[in-house]
């Protein structure tokens, strides 16, 4: 095979500048004259590059041809070993976990086996292969203390309280740090009050890098100011980070039309929008948090942390608990 390419008619006086200056500039490498051959036609010039010699473009036409073959199409991505990955309706989520559910059956203040069930599939997904998967954690402190309840029990005023609920968040964030990373999963812990013996200080920035790099962080210590909720602290967190979603592990299967521990033919939702949660007054979270996620369109996903599955499916988009702040786009059935 031989490549022609024709120039433009040069006049006879410029044919031995115009020779030596493509000689000069032509990459091929000249080998007895046979990689590439010119001859002045009609007053034009011929280039024929032979076959032959065209080694390193072959190559690279080759390796071309190679890549284009193995694209994958748009929506799938491939692991190392050439087998499909799952996909994720979020890359970057930030995973609200009550202080309540970490109690488990309140036996104890914290349950273990409740940490360690959020510990393996947060890192079952983590290890799934999904490249930019990010995941962020914020706790409450309920288990332990409840700021709104103890204030103005033995002269306690309420901002006394909350600090106090604070560093029940440190607590249990200091205790899923340690069974994260029990198994192998990168951990960091920031405080929105400066613990530095015990703990990173919240810095946004630094809080980006660490999940760019793979790491979970856990948000503790609410927003570090007293009146504010642990569900604030989330709704807040998650638009300081970019956060697409939070998702609210509680107890429950979800949000209800009425109470389920008093009314047994009570309605699991499937979606509402935050006016349904504001004008019905849903215990979905308080009115601070639903209307930060509303001026910020961030979704919120409420479902039973006890439930084997719930964590990983939830933060793979699938459809489990309900959807407060937009419709479901996962086509999976609900859990």
């Amino acid at each position: 095979m031989a490549i022609f390419a024709s120039l433009v008619p040069i006049s006879s006086s410029s044919h031995s500048i115009f020779s030596s200056s493509l000689l000069a500039l032509c990459p091929l490498k000249v080998d007895h004259g046979r990689a590439m051959n010119y001859r002045r036609t009609n007053g034009r010039f011929v280039i024929n590059c032979s076959s032959s010699e065209m080694g390193p473009i072959n190559d690279s036409m080759n390796l071309r041809q190679s890549q284009l073959s193995s694209m994958t199409p748009l929506g799938v991505t491939m692991n190392d070993a050439g087998m499909s990955k799952p996909s994720c309706k979020w890359q970057r989520v930030l995973l609200k976990v009550s202080g309540e559910a970490l109690a488990g059956d309140h036996t104890q203040n914290i349950d273990p086996k409740i940490t360690m069930a959020i510990a393996r599939e947060v890192a079952s997904v983590t290890r799934l292969g999904i490249e930019m998967l990010q995941v962020a954690i914020v706790v409450g402190g309920g288990n332990i203390f409840r700021g709104s309840s103890w204030a103005g029990s033995g002269g306690l005023d309420r901002s006394s309280a909350d600090y106090i609920g604070m560093l029940a968040t440190v607590m249990n964030a200091i205790f899923l740090q340690a069974t994260m990373e029990s198994i192998g999963i990168p951990t960091r812990v920031q405080t929105a009050f400066r613990m530095s013996e015990v703990a990173e200080p919240y810095i946004r920035r630094r809080a980006i890098r660490h999940l760019e790099k793979g790491r979970v962080v856990i948000f503790a210590a609410g927003t570090g100011n007293p009146f504010f909720t642990t569900d604030t602290a989330a709704a807040l967190r998650c638009a300081e980070i970019n956060a697409e979603v939070v998702l609210k592990a509680t107890n429950v299967d979800g949000v209800f039309d009425d109470d389920p521990r008093r009314n047994p033919n009570a309605r699991l939702l499937d979606t509402l929008t935050y006016q349904d949660v504001l004008s019905r007054d849903l215990s979905v979270m308080d009115m601070t948090a639903v209307t930060l996620c509303q001026e910020n369109n961030i979704p919120v996903v409420v479902f039973n942390v006890t439930k084997s599955g719930n964590i990983s499916r939830a933060i793979l988009g699938e459809r489990v608990g309900t959807l407060v702040g937009g419709p479901w786009v996962s086509t999976t059935a609900r859990t």
